[in-house]
């Protein structure tokens, strides 16, 4: 694999392992825009998504397992989109610093979703 595309792979891990690990570090901000309408409790959903997230990062830096991990990081970037909406929703009444980091986290899941398919296509068979 050379050297860009390997960086990619790396460079999306951190960013999984970064994302993961602020699930347990500041779980109350996750908790609040999980969608109401699931099951249990918003904590669960939080700490669900952390390990999910740090699972997928495990998979994409293992050059092994980075073509599946690259398709689970595809997943797990639209399945948090609802909770981007929740936010967004949410948020609709506060400053427009925050409706614009919340309404501006929605596009990029767009992005986010391509690195993870270039990730998975760039990965060594």
């Amino acid at each position: 694999m050379t050297l860009p595309r390997q960086r990619a792979a790396v460079a999306m891990s951190t960013f999984l392992v970064g994302g993961g690990v602020l699930h347990f570090l500041i779980p109350a901000f996750f908790d609040a825009i999980v969608p109401r309408q699931l099951p249990g409790t918003a904590r669960f959903w939080t700490i669900a998504s952390g390990v999910a997230e740090l699972g997928v990062a495990a998979a994409v830096a293992a050059p092994r397992t980075r073509r599946l991990g690259g398709l689970a990081a595809a997943a797990l970037f639209v399945a948090v989109l609802p909770a981007n909406i929740t936010m967004a929703v949410d948020w609709s009444d506060r400053s427009p610093r925050e409706q614009a980091i919340a309404y501006g986290r929605l596009p990029l899941q767009i992005p986010l979703v391509l690195w993870a398919m270039k990730v998975r296509k760039d990965a060594v068979r």
